[in-house]
């Protein structure tokens, strides 16, 4: 097929539920695709946040042919045991904070989201969840009812009840929410889909005295944040905040949709046979992949090499801001998860816009803003490429302003 035939089939039998660009990728390598007609492109959108190794990485195509030589699904699924699961359950039980000492597999960030609201409750025997204003937990009906965006949220009515929506970053606002009805507070480290919003240092660590004060849960939202993704392997950890459920996707295999939760020996001596389950639930393709990308993200110290892109990042994201402050309100983000807030949405667009007929492809967050969110392998000249593009772009489009 030609991208022309890709655009028409699409368009015509798949739900449009996006605004797509006209670019039909057909295949990938390390941080660059290609599309149908051999065209390349320097990926910064990590697959949103999937592709932690960037695309057809060895390791991961490795355990994809191994793991589906022997078997991919289980017979009887959960109800039998896989050392692919045991393997993957051993090295996360390694990387985990200790506390959490229980883990559950699911295919997705949305499914770990459902699933923790759902235990909490079970576990405390309440019945609200407070939640922020820009957060973002998924798009089934309970975790877009989660969800801090009226747009994600409000046109899906009746939502799923008992949801409180306080300000991000404020703790006065979580501790006048708090009373006997409220389960569990859900938040992410770092506010991704709602705009890459970074909180004070202390603010998850004040949730946590709240939350054990008033006997709720709290459940850390980790699944655009962890395994490396803003430098430590989980943000809540190098914190030392103690979650009694962590929630996990979208590096965790590096593609394969998989996704993850862990939760506390608080919370664990409540769960009981039937309480939850999955056809796949840890199916042992998913467990072979995520194994092998986890194994690559430790021995290859992966970490610091986020840590050291993101400072470049950042140091050169501060000269272009300086260079165009008409266009550039903020930089904001760490590690690998950074947003040029551009404070207008018809200028972000024609930014994302221009940068894909240059060769960059780049993601467009909360109207405003423009994400640097690439694989987190990704090497100083293929960073210094993609945010030259972007200054070319800029300087470009402030040309003609």
């Amino acid at each position: 097929m030609s991208s022309i035939e890709t655009f028409k089939t699409e368009d015509s039998l798949m739900a449009p539920f996006f605004n797509k660009q006209k670019i039909s990728i057909e295949r990938g390598e390390g941080v660059y695709v290609f599309d149908e007609e051999g065209n390349r492109y320097l990926d910064f959108t990590g697959g949103w946040g999937v592709t932690s190794l960037g695309h057809a990485h060895p390791v991961i195509l490795d355990a994809l042919l191994e793991q589906g030589k022997k078997i991919i699904q289980n017979p009887n699924s959960g109800l039998t045991y896989s050392p692919a699961r045991a393997k993957l359950l051993t090295v996360l039980r390694e990387i985990l904070p200790d506390h959490l000492t229980k883990i559950f597999f699911t295919n997705s960030g949305a499914e770990s989201n459902d699933a923790a609201i759902k235990l909490a409750r079970k576990t405390t025997g309440r019945t609200d969840v407070i939640s922020a204003h820009g957060s973002f937990h998924g798009r089934t009906i309970s975790t877009a009812s989660a969800t801090g965006q009226s747009k994600h949220r409000d046109k899906f009515h009746p939502l799923m009840p008992n949801y409180r929506f306080v300000e991000f970053n404020h703790l006065a606002a979580i501790e006048r929410a708090m009373d006997g009805s409220v389960a569990a507070v859900i938040l992410e480290p770092v506010q991704g889909e709602g705009g890459v919003r970074v909180p004070a240092k202390n603010y998850l660590k004040e949730v946590e005295k709240l939350c054990h004060k008033n006997g709720s849960l709290l459940i850390a939202d980790e699944i655009q944040t962890g395994f490396c993704r803003m430098g430590p392997m989980f943000v809540t950890a190098s914190l030392g905040v103690k979650a009694d459920i962590l929630t996990l996707a979208k590096g965790i295999a590096g593609g394969f949709p998989f996704g993850a939760f862990a939760v506390s020996k608080r919370v664990a001596e409540k769960i009981e046979i039937g309480d939850h389950g999955g056809t796949y639930c840890g199916n042992p393709l998913g467990c072979a992949v995520s194994y092998a990308v986890i194994q690559y993200l430790i021995k290859n110290r992966i970490s610091e090499n986020v840590l050291k892109m993101s400072k470049l990042a950042l140091q050169h994201l501060s000269k272009t801001k300086n260079k165009y402050p008409d266009m550039i309100l903020e930089i904001r983000g760490k590690g690998l998860l950074l947003l040029i807030d551009f404070g207008s949405e018809p200028m972000a667009t024609q930014v994302k816009n221009t940068c894909l007929t240059n060769g960059l492809m780049v993601t467009q967050t909360n109207g405003t803003g423009i994400r640097v969110f690439p694989a987190l392998t990704i090497e100083e000249q293929e960073l210094e490429e993609g945010l030259a593009i972007l200054d070319q772009v800029i300087a470009m489009i402030s040309k003609c302003s």
